[in-house]
């Protein structure tokens, strides 16, 4: 990666071009060294490079290269001068669509762009790997449209519907188990007994997918719910108090015990535990080890 920016003639050949490759590395340039004035120059240029009507690829290049110059509402009003019919086009139309509201927080552009490419069907986004970050290492981290639609819709306060559409995946284990930790969380209007029987559905499938540390927080949730709306949060703590000794979890096991009487004879046994990192399984860090001498 380049140390400096680009040379003011060498941006002003950039800007003058109407090849939107071009045009888009000086938008990443200018970007990466924060350059407002020539973000805007370059802006302005690809808004009234290519007016309609343009071939798709054309549109898409334009469009790309706008995110880059961190226009992302310029960017969707260039899409919006293209209307694909069904099938790739479309598909590729709208993803882009997607990008380009996502990049500038426009949460209702992108959930429509994403309700467009579920066609009726929710679940269909599941299998749908959208880009959300770029690593350090240049690679993407990608996330299901499905979970990327719901956090757009609780975004916009639409928590009901959001829940709704993380209900609707299918795949099991981990994953099933975290969307319904979340969509309990967002049905916060629905009765106790039904946010109940969905945090036994996730207890479910985190035990399925021997994810022990996610059950043991829906376990907690579960008796921070019985306690906020008045149910009975003793099942749910006994539960707990199994799977903290199953998981070696010191910690949790002396909180849920620090205050019944009968119970002090184990607390000082955990007590003793947590005050002694260095055994094993402590939280203390293990000593390095002694290299043997070598015999010359």
């Amino acid at each position: 990666m380049p140390a400096l920016p680009m040379e003011e003639s060498v941006f002003a050949a950039a800007l003058a071009s109407d090849q939107l490759p071009l045009l888009e590395q000086a938008c990443q340039d200018a970007a990466r060294f924060d350059l407002p004035v020539r973000l805007r120059q370059l802006k302005d240029r690809l808004v009234a490079l290519r007016p309609a009507p343009e071939p798709l690829p054309v549109v898409l290049a334009n469009a790309n290269a706008l995110i880059s110059c961190l226009a992302p509402e310029a960017a969707l009003s260039v899409l919006d001068r293209y209307g694909p019919g069904p099938g790739l086009e479309r598909q590729q139309w709208l993803t882009l669509q997607w990008r380009a509201a996502n990049a500038g927080l426009n949460h209702r552009r992108a959930a429509e762009a994403l309700r467009r490419l579920a066609a009726g069907e929710r679940s269909s986004l599941e299998a749908m790997a959208l880009p959300v970050r770029l690593r350090d290492d240049g690679t993407l981290d990608t996330r299901s449209a499905l979970d990327v639609l719901a956090s757009h819709l609780a975004a916009m306060g639409r928590r009901q519907e959001a829940a709704e559409v993380l209900l609707a995946g299918r795949l099991p284990g981990v994953v099933a188990a975290e969307r319904l930790k979340l969509a309990v969380a967002l049905l916060d209007n629905l009765p106790l007994a039904q946010r109940n029987a969905l945090m036994e559905m996730a207890l479910d499938q985190a035990a399925a997918g021997g994810a022990w540390g996610l059950a043991a927080q829906l376990l907690d949730d579960q008796q921070a719910l019985q306690r906020l709306e008045g149910g009975d949060p003793e099942p749910a703590r006994q539960r707990r108090l199994r799977l903290s000794r199953r998981i070696d979890d010191t910690y949790a096991e002396w909180v849920l015990r620090r205050d019944d009487p009968s119970e002090a004879e184990r607390n000082k046994v955990l007590e003793q535990r947590l005050r002694s990192p260095r055994e094993p399984g402590g939280h203390a860090p293990s000593a390095p080890e002694t290299a043997e001498p070598t015999t010359p």
